[in-house]
């Protein structure tokens, strides 16, 4: 297929309005411009101009050994497929599409902290930063920026759903399609930091999931930290900007595809996205399930964090990741705690079916607490209103997750068939309002047996467990968490603030048998008991045998079941690829998986005995519920 250059340029434009260009591409039938088209959007027009992107690819060029010209045309044809504009016309089909998608659901925003939002976008670019329960967050959040007087966001979607016609038409409402991949493709990933420093620089709205994919266990999953660096890039690079992150949590009372993720988490095979999923992933929601609710967080200043940071590091190792887990941590703050959370937890940590008053009497301690600490209740709901709790048991008889018995003399209800880890996903969102205690709880079982610094050892043991579960967990810097951890201490205790530095094992003790509620064993159990799978396997794995994950990870998850099985997990929702794999991220980062670690052998038993010591402390966190005749 040969045109002279003018017509190419107009062929390009016409095979990009009909979707056809890059399909041609891969075939090799035409090949992509370096120069502008006329169905180029802004930023890629931008760029394809822009000195500072020409010399990169210059010197890219180079350090390959390819010809520029080939490699500007590589990165031409790149920009291009990830490039997104926003069409009025598309965008008000889109968002009537999104809300139709979405129909299972009452979406809930806080209207105070949507007008502080709008006030913000006036002055600054804003990166919406979210958790990901569902592939509804996708649709939900632009659609309610956009009603709240907020520009529609540009929005980072993973590749995989990119497939033919939905792609076509979500790149015209400001969805930019990204690989996964591109460890191998060093000309996309420059690309892609350039087109996205250029939306910072043209002080778009961007919105993108920090974890990178959904969460399978209901709890906020580890940052991932590719597009946060392209922007620090972008405000490295230019003095102008100063985009504002604006963390977000979405939270569902319910959702139809959690059956599917928990499946996923237990090494089921993940169903690639195409028309005929979208199609029955829009059938499933045609039946309710509630509400959702989608709160703002604290923003942070991405300039001003960089600036703190450079100040404590001058070379900025770590400010990527350091304002990633402030992102969380403040994604965490933001996320109310859910009616159906509470429920579950009370009937996961019971491990047997209750009547409705033994339902409430187990939410009763756990409401008082959430109270104390001022916590956001999803919907401003009391917790420990009959009428809510009772509609909350039935939705989820409904919807499959619990079972109930009426045919005695009052209704039970209890954990459905096979329904634990989808029971342990709704748990899980309300999980981290309970870490802190959880923790201190532990470290005053580790103070209680000392015959030393009772204090020096409760403070010890908290940053030890803070240290242990930092990767499935978020938490604020040492300073401040040893400040929450008085402040717990306070929480059990109010004489306790003029304890800090002298109270004894006695102390310890006699607040240990005082605490409701108790939360170390409904909390922690599930992370603890994987961590110690993977440890134990860990310690068995020969230390000059070179390490397999995947061969590793599989042997977890046959141990795991064996160890349900033999009663030594407490069940079998920490038997979960899921949870497995953060253990696996701390023996990483302990160097505990290279076989030229110094006394690898003993530094992975070490690691095992560690764990077992955490898992008898929140036995005893466990003993003590069951010996107060109470569950929390």
């Amino acid at each position: 297929m040969y045109t002279k250059p003018i017509e190419q340029l107009a062929v390009a434009s016409a095979l990009d309005r009909i979707g056809a260009r890059r399909i041609l591409q891969r075939i090799g039938v035409v090949h992509d411009s370096a120069s502008g088209l006329p169905s180029d959007t802004a930023e890629v027009r931008q760029l394809l101009t822009d000195d500072a992107f020409d010399e990169a690819l210059g010197r890219l060029a180079r350090k390959l050994d390819r010809d520029v010209s080939g490699v500007k045309a590589e990165a031409a044809g790149y920009l291009r497929e990830m490039s997104a504009t926003h069409s009025a016309r598309v965008d008000k089909a889109w968002d009537g599409f999104g809300r139709w998608l979405n129909r299972a659901h009452d979406v809930e925003v806080d209207e105070e902290q949507a007008r502080r939002v709008r006030a913000l976008s006036r002055q600054h670019s804003l990166l919406f930063l979210m958790s990901h329960r569902s592939y509804l967050d996708g649709f939900t959040l632009p659609v309610e920026l956009v009603a709240h007087g907020i520009d529609a966001p540009f929005t980072m979607g993973g590749a995989n759903l990119n497939f033919f016609p939905v792609g076509a038409i979500a790149s015209r409402t400001g969805v930019v399609f990204i690989r996964r991949s591109t460890s191998d493709v060093p000309v996309y990933r420059l690309a892609l930091r350039f087109y996205i420093g250029q939306l910072i620089r043209n002080r778009r709205n961007l919105c993108w999931s920090i974890e990178g994919g959904r969460t399978r266990t209901g709890k906020l999953r580890p940052p991932v930290y590719g597009i946060l660096r392209y922007v620090v890039d972008a405000v490295d690079g230019s003095p102008g900007t100063d985009p504002l992150i604006i963390p977000v949590s979405i939270v569902y009372e319910q959702l139809h595809e959690v059956s599917l993720m928990t499946a996923e988490a237990r090494g089921g095979r993940k169903r690639p996205e195409d028309l005929r999923w979208l199609m029955n992933f829009a059938r499933s929601q045609g039946e309710r399930l509630g509400r959702a609710y989608l709160d703002f967080g604290t923003p942070i200043s991405v300039r001003e964090r960089l600036a703190e940071l450079h100040a404590d590091d001058p070379d900025g190792t770590h400010a990527v990741e350091r304002i990633a887990l402030d992102t969380c941590y403040r994604i965490n703050r933001a996320t109310p705690v859910t009616v159906t959370g509470v429920v579950c937890l009370a009937l996961l940590a019971a491990d047997r079916s209750l009547t409705l008053d033994e339902v409430l009497g187990t939410v009763a301690p756990l409401a008082r607490y959430i109270e104390w600490r001022n916590w956001p209740v999803a919907g401003g709901v009391n917790l420990t209103d009959r009428a809510t709790i009772r509609r909350t048991l039935r939705e989820l008889v409904s919807s499959g997750v619990l079972s109930s018995y009426d045919a005695g003399t009052e209704t039970i209800w209890g954990i459905g068939a096979q329904q634990h880890l989808v029971a342990a996903f709704y748990r899980n969102t309300t999980v981290h309002v309970l870490v802190d205690r959880a923790i201190g709880e532990l470290s005053l079982v580790a103070a209680a047996e000392t015959d030393g610094d009772a204090p020096e050892v409760a403070e010890q043991e908290s940053l030890r467990l803070r240290d242990l579960l930092k990767f499935d967990f978020f938490f604020p810097a040492r300073a401040e968490f040893t400040d929450e951890m008085h402040a717990e201490l306070v929480g059990v205790d109010p004489t306790a603030v003029d304890l800090f530095d002298t109270f004894s094992a006695a102390d310890a003790r006699r607040w240990l048998t005082a605490l409701r509620p108790y939360t170390a064993h409904l909390v922690l159990r599930p992370f603890v008991d994987a961590y110690h799978v993977v440890a134990g396997r860990l310690a068995d794995w020969e230390a000059d045998e070179a390490f397999d994950e995947k061969r590793f990870l599989d042997e977890c998850l046959r141990v795991g079941k064996q160890w349900v099985l033999q009663r030594r997990l407490a069940n079998e929702e920490s038997v979960s690829l899921e949870l497995f794999k953060p253990a696996l991220r701390l023996a990483r980062h302990r160097g505990l998986l290279t076989s030229t670690t110094p006394e690898l052998s003993k530094l992975r038993r070490e690691f095992a005995d560690e764990i077992t010591s955490t898992v008898r402390r929140i036995n005893e966190i466990a003993s003590l519920a069951r010996s107060a005749g109470a569950q929390l």
